[in-house]
């Protein structure tokens, strides 16, 4: 057995409890991660909550978590290139929050020595969101980008990855308190409200090259929407409902161990940061789950197993 956070019903953060279940084994090419480390995303509080069941099988108890890092202690019968001791970070659907989780070695890469375990839990669902998104819209050298919401974490490897991938300008919306952060990855902070269409049109007159919204809300959609050239090249994680109204970019949600091994490796080279808000350890799963659903905040959450 071994202890997992998990939920036996649908509901708010109280439903996550630290239980005992069994142990996965490492099937034919798979592998099987002790995890030091695992990331809390919005999409794990949706699960819990039911919101976002959609094509994702909920069986109670079940265990959230879609992103970890860990030491391999079991290599399934086929799988090559990994073995027992191998430091890694991965990616899974399902089942993270615990402290052994099997998945195909596919969905795996090597940690960078530099980064730290709970840099290695919290990188994949983001920084693989941001690496699609930016993808779906094309950003080529000298764009000049408008991303929304972009101290966030979502918004935050999207602006760094921007600049990595030789974009020009990258005007990224927050609020004041937020701008020498922003400031200090290389973007050009603008603030919300009122005036934002002008604001941006000050800093690029003929308007942006592309968009990528990690906000939402109509006012950042709308203004978007005067200011991007062409709105294929403008996407949405927040508003999907407006995708097909206005022409948007679709983003596929198309995880790959080498967009992971490409993100790791833009960190090795310092191309990347990604700040930690706070840690919790398992058994305190609920907490997490709490703290990010407050959507404040900087940085992020990432659970810790010893």
């Amino acid at each position: 057995m071994m202890k997992a956070a998990a939920f036996a019903s649908f509901g708010g953060p109280e439903v996550m409890k630290l239980m005992d279940l069994p142990e996965p084994a490492a099937g034919p090419g798979q592998v099987r991660v002790r995890v030091k480390a695992a990331g809390v995303q919005h999409f794990d509080t949706g699960v819990r909550s039911g919101q976002y069941p959609g094509n994702v099988e909920v069986r109670f108890p079940q265990i959230p978590g879609n992103e970890f890092a860990g030491v391999i202690d079991q290599v399934g019968e086929g799988v090559t290139g990994f073995r027992v001791g191998d430091e890694v970070l991965g990616f899974g659907t399902l089942n993270c929050y615990a402290e052994y989780v099997a998945v195909s070695a596919d969905q795996i890469v090597h940690k960078p020595q530099s980064m730290p375990w709970t840099v290695a839990g919290g990188l994949s669902g983001n920084g693989q969101g941001a690496h699609m998104g930016l993808k779906a819209i094309g950003v080529n050298a000298g764009d000049t980008i408008l991303i929304h919401g972009a101290a966030g974490m979502l918004g935050s490897i999207a602006v760094q990855l921007a600049k990595a991938w030789g974009a020009g300008a990258v005007i990224g919306t927050a609020s004041e308190r937020n701008h020498d952060y922003l400031r200090s990855l290389g973007a050009i902070p603008v603030t919300y409200g009122d005036g934002l269409v002008e604001r941006v049109r000050a800093i690029a007159p003929d308007g942006v090259d592309a968009a990528f919204d990690a906000a939402g809300g109509a006012e950042a959609v709308l203004a978007s929407l005067e200011l991007v050239r062409d709105r294929s090249r403008f996407c949405t994680f927040v508003a999907p409902e407006l995708i097909e109204r206005y022409g948007l970019a679709v983003v596929r949600p198309e995880r790959s161990a080498a967009r992971l091994a490409e993100l790791a490796e833009l960190y090795a080279q310092g191309k990347l940061r990604i700040p930690i808000r706070q840690t919790f350890p398992l058994e305190q799963a609920a907490e997490a789950h709490r703290l990010i659903e407050t959507r404040g905040g900087r940085g992020k959450i990432v659970l810790t197993i010893d």
